[in-house]
Parts: structure tokens; C-alpha cells; sequence
């Protein structure tokens, strides 16, 4: 078995909105729907197999069953399965937060840090991100602007559009804003320390907590330098690669690859619909959907109208 549909695990934060289900095909019956989890080993919310003999079983448990083979030979030098997919749905802004590094977040929090990489998908006129300060602060200014709930002053507000892509390193304050549909591809960790929250309170009525003490520790409080290419790639980082593929069906309508032992490949479709089949199995998709092709498959062929991110270890 080496095309696997995938099925994801949902998660329905007070921002998010209800775009995955109505526009993604979804299958969720809550009133909100703020994160699919799409590709997924992490405990806080699997990504299921949805095709074939081991349909309805975790990712973790398939690759536990079949072995490593199938994550690839990069992905053995992680204790872990190494990177985690996401699409959201930010209906209202998200909260500024910034994520640690490994060494900080291995020996705080038992688990690996945070490296990530926003694709707009879709987003309202003025739609923004928060990426990093706009101009050099001090960690006591920083800690006075959280106190005093004038962070948002001193952030660079970058007006995003359609196929933007932004990559996050560890120690970048950051925030999703309003109207934003994305792709997020990061490493497989759920660690994120909340500095900001706009007050906002929880289903328990009670405000978010915030961890200010850890993320004045791990912040870069000078601004970041945004790269602008990763060629031939649209991001390429010691955890994960990703390209996007365009299919229009009538140019472009066929392409053909092939996966060596190195890297499974996730491919997340963003529009359309094809089909991708190998020597064994042919598999359909549609808009929304996220593929898990392990690695050693061979040749492969996708057909189609389509556009998808492809991540590799």
C-alpha cells in the first residue's frame, strides 16, 4: 500500500470560522471549524487513514505496522515523526504568539520545537500577518507592550495575498489576522507561547492564558529579515521541503515523478481535482484533500486540474 487518502482531526478554536467545511468538504458537525490537521502523528490531534486495508487506524499506528520504511530514511534522525500539516481557517485575528527552538522547547517542554511555513490560500481585501517587530525593541519595552496591550504597535504588519508564502523560524513573534485561509506546514510539535490575546475569553468564560515568561526568553526582539525565495523551492529548511504543483488541464494536464527511499511525500490539494496512481493502486482527490505516499513508491503519475503543496523530509 503507498497512496493513502488521509482524514484529519479537527479543532475548533474560538477564531476560527467555516470555510473548511463549506468550501474544503470537511465533514465536521460543529458550528466552528478553526484547524483540520491534516497530516499528523502528534497526540493532540492524528491525521486517520482513510483508504484501504488500514482505513480508520491512526497515521502513527500504519507507519507502526508497516515500519519506518514508509517515513523515509531523512525522517529516522527524529525520534518522532518529524512535521505536522495543518489548514486554518482564521475567521477572527489569532492570538501574537512566538514558538522556541529545539534546544529550548526539548529541555522546557519534552518536545521539539517550532519551524513553519504559512501559504495563503485564500484571503479578504486587507487581509494581514504579524511577522516579527517593525523596529528593534527591548525585552522590557516588550514585556511593558504585553502589560500594557500596545503590543500590536511596534509588530510589521504585512498585507498579504493569494499564493504569499511566509516561513516562520523559531523566536519570530507572529499572528494570523482575519480572513485568512492557510496552509501550514511546520514541525510536529504543539508548542506556541501566547503573548497576546486581544483579552478575549474562553468557552470557560475566563480569559486564555499567556506565557510571557517563556516567550520573553525565546523572542528575537529585532526585525526579521524576510526571505524572499527559496529556489527552486518554495521553502526548503533542515525539517521539511515544499514545493507547490500546478495543473491545468489542458496544458499541463500530466506529470510524472518518482519517490526513492529518502521521503514519504504529503501532497495537500488546495483546488481542483485528479487522480494519482502508482504501479498498484490509482486514487482519486478533490480540493481539500491530503495524500500520504510513502517513501520507496517508484513511479507515479498525477492527472488532472489541480494545485497542491508537495512536502518532503
Amino acid at each position: 500500500m503507498a497512496i493513502i487518502k488521509l482524514k484529519p482531526s479537527f479543532k475548533d478554536y474560538l477564531w476560527g470560522g467555516t470555510k473548511l467545511k463549506t468550501e474544503y468538504g470537511k465533514e465536521y458537525d460543529g458550528d466552528i471549524l478553526a484547524e483540520s490537521w491534516e497530516l499528523s502523528c502528534h497526540p493532540a490531534g492524528p491525521s486517520y487513514v482513510d483508504s484501504g486495508e488500514y482505513k480508520g487506524d491512526t497515521l502513527s499506528e500504519y507507519i507502526l505496522m508497516e515500519g519506518k520504511k514508509v517515513t523515509g530514511t531523512h525522517a529516522r534522525k527524529y525520534d518522532e515523526f518529524p512535521i505536522l500539516i495543518k489548514f486554518i481557517d482564521a475567521k477572527k485575528d489569532l492570538s501574537i504568539q512566538v514558538h522556541p527552538d529545539d534546544d529550548y522547547a526539548l529541555k522546557n517542554e519534552g518536545q521539539y520545537g517550532k519551524t513553519e511555513m504559512w501559504y495563503i490560500m485564500e484571503c479578504d481585501e486587507g487581509s494581514f500577518v504579524y511577522y516579527g517587530f517593525s523596529r528593534e525593541v527591548s525585552k522590557e519595552e516588550f514585556q511593558e507592550r504585553i502589560k500594557n496591550k500596545t503590543l500590536p504597535e511596534v509588530l510589521n504588519k504585512v498585507e498579504v495575498q493569494k499564493g504569499d508564502v511566509l516561513f516562520i523560524e523559531p523566536g519570530t513573534i507572529h499572528a494570523i489576522g482575519k480572513g485568512n485561509v492557510i496552509a501550514e506546514i511546520q514541525q510536529n510539535s504543539n508548542v506556541t507561547y501566547r503573548v497576546y490575546d486581544y483579552g478575549r475569553k474562553g468557552p470557560d468564560g475566563k480569559e486564555r492564558d499567556l506565557h510571557i515568561e517563556k516567550a520573553l526568553q525565546v523572542t528575537k526582539t529585532v526585525p526579521i529579515l524576510r526571505k524572499k525565495s527559496f529556489e527552486p523551492h518554495i521553502v526548503s529548511c533542515p525539517y521539511f521541503t515544499v514545493d507547490k504543483l500546478v495543473l491545468d488541464g489542458q496544458r499541463v494536464k500530466k506529470v510524472f515523478g518518482e519517490i526513492d527511499k529518502t521521503s514519504f511525500v504529503s501532497i495537500l490539494v488546495m483546488e481542483g481535482e485528479g487522480t494519482i496512481r502508482d504501479k498498484d493502486d490509482t486514487l482519486s482527490f478533490k480540493k481539500g484533500d491530503s495524500l500520504f505516499v510513502t517513501a520507496n513508491t517508484g513511479e507515479y503519475e498525477l492527472e488532472g486540474a489541480f494545485e497542491a503543496l508537495v512536502t518532503t523530509v
